[in-house]
């Protein structure tokens, strides 16, 4: 249920365009290109985590098993790779709820959700699960109106010319985006009862229920916008809610995508924030984000930080743009996980090779594939992010 409320969220709402310019008729060759990436990336941090059952992720696998700069590598592409995808969620609030104003949306959506984080407030189990039943409530809707409409065309789900290689690697690039909440899972070791079976179990169940759920989607918005329509939707599940002429499902679609954005908005601002606390106090980043809020007890200035770069990023960028830097980032965050598998031994419970081996590889194809500014960007970053670690470290000495 933890995997499932992290990845069926806001994602699918957000994602499905920017891969649908990217691969045309060939979207769901994309999708399950990333959901076979993102499973070599969910197994490997399975076993890792079963191994390491401690709070922290791949900043914690990085760091045991290649040593303290991957570890810190790991934990910074996770920082600003998240905060990427906090301003993509910003954003499908705002290209749902006021499509014409979506950057004010958006910008007004990250102000009050750091205030009500900052207020000590977080995401409980409970309106997890009301999260979920209601998104999967409004992709149950749109897949049935479109698969029942009369506008539904088999023919949009050929494969044409302007599928290509290149088209279908970015949209599995883009599309990861809508997986990425599987390490929910792994990183919770320390408060699952026997992690070692339970996490290897829950996890490709989570991603197989998922990817049920994606591919269903996918085909029936396809069927009645077709590759182009779909490529050039602003909102693609109320475009497809109108072109299967439901109409009186606008407004519900609108109002599950603005609970499904907000719910991992509010998630997100709480994860990025506490992964900048744990960074501060180990010296990785500004040690003044260390601080915690005597009435509150948050990370406040952390807090505040993320708050307002994430508000800057909705405001300045486009869907597209922040969902591409968010993959590259995670997908880097990946590929250390899967490295730091590949260095099990058969005693640490070391997956079968092939998996650390196709998700590292995976993850580097796809990072790469992904939209060049998103790309020159994204390294940027690592850059800025390693030459910092590098500076401190000499200093330090």
């Amino acid at each position: 249920m933890i995997g499932l409320g992290s990845m069926i969220g806001a994602g699918i709402f957000a994602s499905l365009a920017p891969a649908a310019r990217a691969a045309g008729s060939g979207l769901l060759l994309g999708l399950g290109l990333a959901a076979v990436v993102a499973y070599c990336n969910a197994a490997s941090s399975a076993r890792l985590a079963a191994l390491y059952p401690a709070s922290g992720g791949t900043y914690v696998y990085g760091r045991e098993r290649l040593g303290a700069f991957w570890g810190y590598l790991a934990g910074w592409a996770f920082v600003v790779g998240k905060a990427a995808s906090c301003a993509a969620m910003a954003l499908t609030v705002g290209s749902y709820v006021w499509p014409g104003q979506a950057h004010a949306v958006a910008v007004a959506a990250v102000v009050a959700l750091t205030a009500v984080n900052y207020a000590g407030i977080q995401k409980s189990v409970l309106l997890t699960r009301v999260i979920v039943a209601v998104v999967l409530a409004v992709l149950a809707a749109v897949a049935t109106a479109s698969l029942t409409s009369g506008s539904a065309d088999a023919a949009h789900l050929e494969i044409g010319t302007d599928a290509t290689a290149a088209g279908v690697l970015q949209a599995a690039g883009l599309l990861f985006f809508a997986f990425a909440g599987y390490a929910r899972i792994a990183t919770l070791g320390e408060e699952a009862r026997d992690p070692a079976r339970t996490i290897p179990r829950a996890t490709p169940i989570a991603l197989g229920i998922t990817l049920v759920v994606y591919a269903l989607v996918a085909v029936s918005v396809l069927l009645v916008l077709g590759p182009d329509g779909l490529a050039s939707a602003a909102a693609p599940l109320t475009e497809a809610a109108r072109a299967a002429d439901a109409g009186w499902l606008v407004p519900v679609v609108r109002v599950g995508a603005a609970v499904a954005a907000l719910g991992s908005l509010l998630a997100l601002v709480l994860g990025v924030s506490r992964t900048t606390l744990a960074m501060a106090r180990d010296h990785h980043l500004p040690h003044a984000l260390a601080a915690v809020h005597p009435r509150f007890r948050v990370p406040h200035r952390a807090e505040l930080l993320v708050g307002a770069v994430v508000a800057v990023a909705a405001a300045t960028t486009d869907v597209r743009g922040a969902i591409g830097f968010s993959s590259f980032g995670v997908l880097a965050y990946y590929a250390i996980a899967n490295a730091s598998a590949w260095t099990l031994t058969r005693a640490e419970g070391r997956p079968a090779r092939i998996i650390p081996v196709t998700g590292l590889a995976g993850c580097l194809v796809l990072a790469f594939a992904l939209p060049l500014p998103s790309v020159l960007t994204g390294a940027a970053v690592l850059l800025v992010g390693a030459a910092a670690y590098g500076i401190r470290h000499a200093v330090s000495r």
